[in-house]
């Protein structure tokens, strides 16, 4: 049964403070983080010279899932992106199975990149990756992390601003030195691929793109979310394809063995400029990975804000700083778990319901797009101020091209996300006794 989302009123409130290029800015952080620097070598070597054409084939199938984001996403002014857009279609239990798998994966994901950052250091820094030197600098990234964005979302915007800059002008500066070493012959070779080789890359590439549907998530602290959320999910699939496909182009004309690299990026710059640019490529790779993590604490803990602000989870965690005006206790909470993941080193076991949180995510915001266009949602939810073109196409296509990511997920995968999900139930049913006792 639908139900109405109109958020309880609560003092004091949420500061809206983002703007258009804010969400767009958190959502090419999301997107590109560390796999840029890697996938080019284990694209090629599944596809070889088809790599480019896949990076955009891929980024035309994304944006028909970010323009189903886009159109759910004009109707609603709150916190809570996919959670809000499913409650409002398909009611409570399907809303907090796709919050709670999105808040799951967000801490996991960040436990991973922190992992990540003390291995990219540790390249320069070896110390930093056992033992207590990588519990502290965790700790430190963290705790830094957790009491910027307890501080303000102007603060958090301008981090996640600052550190998409930084990760963008070394990868823009690599496309633009490369483009004289582009080689014609190296795109023109198109060798026989197999379907399983297509599949396998198509595959990575969906992971790759993932991240855009935390875009949404903090629109109850953007100016005017019911315009600028659509644009920053159109702007952040055009930009992460535009990098990602000249990205490749390069690497595979400057480096002829480009699948035998492991850090094909850094690689390549090294080809073209030296030494100098390796180190470039190595600072914007943990600038990529700083930023990345610093938009998993701002989108985790507004994603279980909004849980908490409709009653699905404990009011703690719904709490909004006096001062600050933040959800500072979801902050702290999701930094927290965060940092047990990557310390532990438990995020990796964690990291198999990814798949599966984006089927849920993905084809639930792509399915509430077709159920809230129907006449009885008019007096439910506001009326769109962007519609996907070609009637139901897009959002169809949208939910093969979601249902893709499953079709490829492996068994452990399968039985990782079916015991967060039922997991996430077991919550559901706890929290409505809860309320009703």
């Amino acid at each position: 049964m639908a139900v109405s989302v109109a958020a309880p009123s609560s003092q004091p409130t949420l500061r809206r403070a983002l703007g258009r290029w804010d969400l767009t800015a958190i959502g090419v952080n999301q997107v590109i983080g560390g796999a840029i620097f890697l996938m080019p070598a284990q694209v090629a070597a599944q596809i070889g010279g088809w790599s480019p054409i896949a990076f955009v084939l891929m980024g035309l199938a994304s944006m028909s899932v970010a323009l189903c984001f886009a159109e759910v996403g004009s109707r609603f002014e709150g916190t809570g992106g996919p959670y809000l857009y499913t409650r409002a279609a398909f009611g409570p239990f399907v809303a907090f199975e796709v919050g709670w798998m999105q808040w799951f994966t967000r801490a996991s994901s960040q436990a991973s990149i922190m992992a990540g950052i003390a291995v990219a250091l540790g390249y320069y820094w070896p110390a930093v990756t056992v033992g207590w030197p990588r519990h502290l600098l965790l700790t430190a990234v963290t705790a830094t992390l957790a009491w910027i964005n307890v501080r303000g979302i102007r603060q958090s915007a301008w981090l996640v601003n600052a550190l998409t800059v930084g990760k963008l002008v070394p990868l823009a500066l690599f496309i633009i030195v490369g483009l004289s070493f582009i080689r014609p012959a190296a795109l023109a070779s198109l060798p026989p691929i197999t379907p399983a080789q297509a599949s396998t890359a198509a595959l990575m590439l969906i992971f790759v793109f993932g991240g855009y549907d935390v875009v949404p998530v903090p629109a109850g602290e953007a100016l005017d979310p019911r315009r600028h959320v659509p644009f920053a999910l159109v702007m952040t699939i055009v930009v992460v394809t535009a990098v990602m496909t000249l990205a490749q182009i390069v690497a595979q004309s400057v480096l002829p063995d480009l699948a035998a690299h492991k850090t094909p990026i850094a690689d390549a710059a090294a080809v073209m400029v030296g030494s100098g640019g390796a180190l470039l490529i190595g600072i914007g790779s943990v600038l990529s990975m700083t930023g990345n993590n610093a938009g998993q604490v701002l989108t985790g803990s507004r994603m279980l804000f909004a849980l908490a602000e409709h009653g699905e989870l404990p009011a703690v965690f719904g709490r909004i700083h006096p001062r600050f005006r933040t959800p500072a206790n979801a902050v702290v909470f999701t930094s927290a778990v965060a940092l047990a993941l990557a310390v532990s080193g438990s995020w990796e076991k964690i990291a198999i319901v990814s798949a599966l949180a984006r089927l849920v995510t993905y084809t639930g915001a792509c399915a509430a797009t077709l159920q809230l266009r129907r006449p009885e949602f008019a007096d439910r939810v506001k009326p769109a101020t962007f519609t996907a073109p070609l009637g139901p196409l897009v959002p169809i296509v949208a939910i093969i091209v979601s249902m893709a990511v499953v079709a490829g997920a492996s068994r452990l995968q399968l039985l990782g996300g079916t015991a967060a999900l039922a997991a996430g139930a077991v919550l559901f049913l706890l929290s409505a006794r809860r309320v009703s006792d």
